[in-house]
């Protein structure tokens, strides 16, 4: 299984239930970039469902999407938010799947790490040095909760590793699986 942030924690939560109900065989690895799990310090402020949900209630949906890109995508950085969404691929199309966004975000906010996850197949934990501290944090409390992972910090990347360095990270990805 392959999962990036919010999907990367799909993908690992897959694992330890397909563990759980003694399907384990049905994969044969996990590799998840920067999975979307706050950690406590986070957590307990984490509001961003809600605030992104009162824009959309404003009718201000473009807006609510801007506010996950300064967070999450960590564009906060840029000085002129409105043109590097310009440049960005997926933009406005991504206004479209504004609800989603929210309800994912909602998930992650109330999602609690367990101090070990039960998965029974190696898992391959990557994170960037660019990228939000509170996911750089995650993925290395994911990588501490598993009993076999290993983890890989890409220098000068961010949250958007796999798409960012594609190259670094399908290359790290075959050395874990050929690894295994």
């Amino acid at each position: 299984l392959l999962g990036h942030s919010f999907g990367a924690l799909t993908a690992i939560e897959t694992a330890r239930a397909l563990t759980a109900d003694g399907a384990s065989d049905a994969i044969e690895a996990v590799a998840a970039y920067e999975p979307a799990i706050l950690p406590e310090n986070f957590r307990e402020h984490a509001d961003l469902a809600d605030r992104m949900q009162a824009l959309v209630d404003e009718g201000e949906r473009e807006e609510a999407v801007k506010r996950y890109v300064e967070q999450v995508v960590h564009a906060s950085e840029v000085d002129d938010l409105d043109a590097w969404l310009d440049d960005w691929p997926v933009w406005p199309a991504c206004v479209d799947l504004v609800e989603e966004v929210i309800r994912m975000n909602r998930a992650v906010e109330r999602y609690e790490l367990a101090d070990r996850l039960d998965v029974n197949v190696p898992v391959l934990v990557l994170t960037g040095t660019e990228g939000p501290q509170f996911l750089r944090e995650s993925a290395r409390a994911v990588h501490e909760a598993l009993p076999n992972s290993r983890l890989v910090d890409f220098d000068g990347v961010s949250h958007s590793g796999p798409g960012e360095a594609p190259e670094r990270t399908v290359a790290e990805m075959n050395s874990f699986l050929r690894g295994q």
